[in-house]
């Protein structure tokens, strides 16, 4: 739908998973009591969108964990769709009240929920606690547009991103810091290297190159126990024939990602929690 609007936001907690409390936010020109929101930018990532908004009116950085579910409601006459994730809170610069918010509030669970204006919003809290809050993310990327495969006359492997594939890979250079994977683990391929190369740039971080992840050199089962063993938050480039395979043995899902996209796996106490899905 080309006239949905398009904004994303967080559920912002810090303290014990057990008993957290979560930032809520009133606005005056509303008179309500929220969660930090606001619309995409053109062209923004909803995860960067989620991860400025969040900042702008809180003063809160954050890691994102589990996606909650989206929230959709009318505007204006039209459609809006608010994508929500929950957030730890990992630093503060401090909140500075303004014309769009002007207090923030850290209220456990229960008084959050008696405090909120908006049902959905309830919902959110609800969701908050169905699975573990503290999750440890593993981004599998797909790399990015490379041209066509037919029309390379050299090696493939030295296959470049074209030009879209370049811009795939700035967008995703600009959503992987709500994760802040440590580690960064590619198919020796030039074009899955590339598509992490932003980030890595911007995070002053080294890509490790891993000939299981290749299209040639993957193995059913050590590419599998390779990546699943990672117990750090970490980012792993590869193909479209390697990572379909590679999260159904980590998840038991089954998901297919296109150039440029990739999912995250959230994990706990040694399982997968939540497998999500997001273009670039």
């Amino acid at each position: 739908m080309t006239d949905l609007l398009r904004a994303a936001g967080a559920v912002v907690w810090r303290g014990d998973e057990s008993s957290p409390e979560v930032a809520v936010i009133h606005r005056p020109n509303y008179d309500d009591w929220t969660f930090p929101k606001g619309k995409l930018k053109p062209g923004e990532h909803v995860i960067a969108a989620g991860l400025r908004e969040v900042r702008e009116e809180t003063g809160l950085s954050v890691l994102l964990g589990r996606a909650l579910p989206p929230v959709h409601y009318m505007s204006a006459g039209r459609l809006k769709r608010v994508d929500y994730w929950a957030a730890r809170a990992v630093a503060d610069d401090g909140f500075e009240p303004g014309e769009e918010v002007d207090e923030l509030r850290w209220l456990p669970v229960t008084q959050a929920r008696r405090l909120l204006t908006y049902e959905w919003d309830a919902g959110l809290l609800r969701a908050l606690g169905a699975a573990p809050l503290g999750t440890v993310p593993l981004l599998l990327v797909r790399h990015g547009s490379a041209g066509s495969r037919s029309e390379w006359r050299g090696d493939d492997a030295a296959r470049p991103l074209d030009t879209d594939g370049v811009s795939q890979a700035e967008s995703l250079a600009t959503a992987l810091p709500a994760y802040r994977p440590e580690l960064l683990l590619s198919s020796p391929s030039a074009r899955c290297v590339q598509t992490l190369e932003p980030y890595a740039a911007g995070a002053g971080a080294e890509i490790k190159v891993e000939p299981l992840l290749s299209e040639e050199g993957q193995d059913p089962e050590k590419t599998p126990a390779l990546v699943g063993n990672l117990s750090a938050p970490a980012a792993v480039c590869s193909h479209g024939k390697v990572l379909p395979g590679l999260i159904g043995a980590l998840s038991g899902k089954d998901v297919h990602l296109r150039k440029g996209s990739f999912g995250v796996l959230h994990r706990a106490g040694g399982r997968v929690v939540s497998v999500e899905r997001y273009p670039t």
